[in-house]
C-alpha cells in the first residue's frame, strides 16, 4: 500500500494545509515537510517495486500500479522539478493572490503525476492521465482573469479531446490483447486475432498517438500550449512545460512500445505519418518561437518544438529511439523548467515580460542570467550539456531507421531547429550581458540596480542547471540501465 499512500498523501496533505489558513511562514514549513515526505514515499515505492491492485472492474479493466525502469526515469524528473518549483514558489507566490490555493493544487497534481509514472497497465495509465489533466487545469486558472479562464478552458477542452482519442487506442489494444494486458516490452497484442484487421487497428492507434500527443503539443493538437503557458504563474508554467506535458510522451511510450509493440507499427503508414507530423511540429514550433516577442510565449512555442524531438525519436521504433527520447525528456525537463522560472524572476523582480525589455538584465541579476545561459546551451545542443547528447542519439537513431528520405530529412530538421533555437535564445543572453554603450549611457542604463532574487529562487535554478549538465555527462549510463 506504500504506492497508494505516495499518490494520495500529497493531495490530502495539500488540501489540509490550504484549509487550515495558516500564515505564510507556517504554511511554507508545512509545504516543505509534505514535499520531502512525498519525495521519500515516491522513491521508496520505486525502489521496493512490486505490484498493487487497487480495483478490478471486470472485463480486463484493472487499476494496478507497478513501477518499472521507464516509469522510474519519469518519476525521477517529476520529483526533481516539483521539488525545485516548490521552493521557488515560496517567494514567487507572494506577488499572487490565493497562494494557499496554488499550493493545494500543486500537491494534488503532484500526486496525480506520481500515479501516472507508477501505472501498471493502459487502463490505469488512462485514468491517471485524466487526473493529471484535471488537477493541473486550476494551475492555469489561478489568476482567475478573463484571459486565464479562457486559457484554462482551452487547455481542458484540448486535453479532453486528446484523451478521448487516446481512449480509442486503449479500446483496440485491449480487444486484441493476447492474455494479460499488463505492460510488457514488445507489446501484448495477439497477432493471430489481429490478422485481417490491421487497417482499422492501425488507424485507431494513429488516432491515439495524436490524442496522447495533444498533451505533448504535437501538431495539429498543439493550440492550447502557447495560450495556457504564458498566462499561468511561472511556477505552474515550469511544471506544465517541464513535466506535465510529458505525461503524453509517457502515454505514447506505454501504448506503442509496451502495449501494441513497435513491430506492429514499424514500416507501416502510421510510422511514416507520425514521423512527418513530428518534423512538421519541430520546424513550426521553432519558427513561431523565433518570431515571438513575449518571453513566456516564446518559451511555450519552444516547448512545442522540443517535445516533438522526443516524439520523433520514439517514432523511429527502436531501442536507440527510446534512448534518445528519454535523454531529451530529462534534458528538456531541466532546461525548460529552469527557463520558465527565470522568466518568472524577470516578471517578479523587474515587471518585464517582453524580450526587447531585457537589455542589461545580466548586469542586474548575473546569477539568474548565467542560469538562463547554461540551460539555453543545452536546448541548442552544445556539448557537454544534456541537449547535445540527446540530439546526437536522436539523429543517429533517425539515420539508422531505414525510412528512406525521412532518415535524412530528420537530422536536417534537427539542425535547422537548433539554429532557430540559438536565434531565439542567444540574443537574449547577448543583450542581457552586453547591452552596448548607447544603452548604458541612456537614462535607463544608468538607473540599473542589482535585483538578484533570494536563494529561494536562485538555488532551484542552479540545481536544474546541474541536472541538465549531469544528463550530458551521465545520461547514457542512466538510460542504459533502463533499456
Amino acid at each position: 500500500m506504500l504506492m497508494i499512500f505516495a499518490m494520495l498523501f500529497p493531495a490530502i496533505a495539500g488540501i489540509a494545509v490550504c484549509a487550515a489558513r495558516m500564515e505564510e511562514k507556517k504554511r511554507n514549513i508545512c509545504c516543505t515537510v509534505i514535499l520531502l515526505v512525498t519525495d521519500l514515499l515516491a522513491v521508496l515505492s520505486a525502489v521496493r517495486g512490486g505490484s498493487v491492485t487497487l480495483l478490478d472492474m471486470g472485463g480486463g479493466a484493472v487499476i494496478r500500479f507497478s513501477p518499472d525502469g521507464i516509469g522510474t526515469v519519469f518519476l525521477a524528473m517529476v520529483l526533481i522539478l516539483y521539488t525545485a518549483v516548490c521552493f521557488y514558489a515560496f517567494e514567487y507566490m507572494t506577488m499572487e493572490e490565493r497562494p494557499a490555493m496554488f499550493f493545494a493544487f500543486y500537491f494534488i497534481s503532484f500526486g496525480a503525476m506520481i500515479s501516472v509514472c507508477l501505472a501498471g497497465n493502459l487502463v490505469t495509465l488512462y485514468f491517471c492521465f485524466e487526473m493529471a489533466t484535471l488537477t493541473s487545469v486550476p494551475l492555469v486558472l489561478h489568476e482567475m482573469t478573463k484571459e486565464a479562464v479562457a486559457a484554462g478552458l482551452k487547455y481542458l477542452f484540448y486535453s479532453i479531446a486528446g484523451a478521448l482519442m487516446g481512449l480509442l487506442g486503449v479500446f483496440f489494444a485491449y480487444f486484441y490483447a493476447a492474455d494479460s494486458a499488463e505492460f510488457v516490452y514488445g507489446g501484448f497484442i495477439d497477432r493471430a486475432a489481429l490478422s485481417g484487421h490491421e487497417g482499422i487497428f492501425l488507424t485507431a492507434i494513429f488516432i491515439a498517438i495524436i490524442g496522447f500527443g495533444t498533451k505533448a503539443g504535437m501538431y495539429p493538437m498543439h493550440g492550447w500550449l502557447p495560450t495556457a503557458h504564458p498566462i499561468a504563474p511561472a511556477p505552474a508554467s515550469s511544471l506544465l512545460s517541464g513535466i506535465i506535458a510529458k505525461a503524453g510522451v509517457l502515454a505514447i511510450i506505454r501504448l506503442v512500445y509496451f502495449s501494441v509493440g513497435a513491430d506492429v507499427i514499424r514500416g507501416t503508414w502510421v510510422q511514416t505519418a507520425w514521423m512527418c507530423l513530428c518534423m512538421l511540429t519541430i520546424f513550426m514550433g521553432s519558427m513561431m518561437a523565433f518570431c515571438e516577442k513575449v518571453l513566456k510565449k516564446r518559451l511555450a512555442y519552444s516547448t512545442i518544438s522540443q517535445i516533438s524531438y522526443i516524439l520523433l525519436s520514439l517514432s523511429v521504433l527502436s531501442e536507440d529511439g527510446i534512448r534518445g527520447g528519454l535523454l531529451h525528456m530529462m534534458s528538456h525537463a531541466a532546461s525548460k523548467g529552469c527557463l520558465f522560472l527565470v522568466a518568472g524572476i524577470f516578471i517578479y523582480k523587474l515587471g518585464k515580460r517582453r524580450v526587447d525589455q531585457l537589455r542589461g538584465v545580466g548586469k542586474q541579476m548575473p546569477v539568474t542570467m548565467w542560469c538562463f545561459t547554461i540551460v539555453s546551451l543545452s536546448l541548442v545542443g552544445i556539448p557537454p550539456m544534456g541537449g547535445f547528447l540527446s540530439k546526437w542519439v536522436i539523429a543517429q537513431s533517425a539515420i539508422g531507421s531505414g525510412m528512406g528520405a525521412l532518415s535524412v530529412l530528420a537530422p536536417i530538421i534537427l539542425l535547422i531547429s537548433a539554429l532557430l533555437t540559438a536565434g531565439y535564445l542567444f540574443p537574449i543572453v547577448v543583450d542581457g550581458f552586453f547591452p552596448g554603450h548607447d544603452f548604458m549611457e541612456s537614462e535607463e542604463g544608468r538607473s540599473l540596480q542589482k535585483a538578484e532574487p533570494s536563494p529561494l529562487m536562485t538555488v532551484p535554478l542552479i540545481a536544474l542547471c546541474a541536472v541538465a549538465l549531469c544528463v550530458g555527462l551521465f545520461g547514457n549510463a542512466i538510460v542504459s540501465l533502463v533499456i
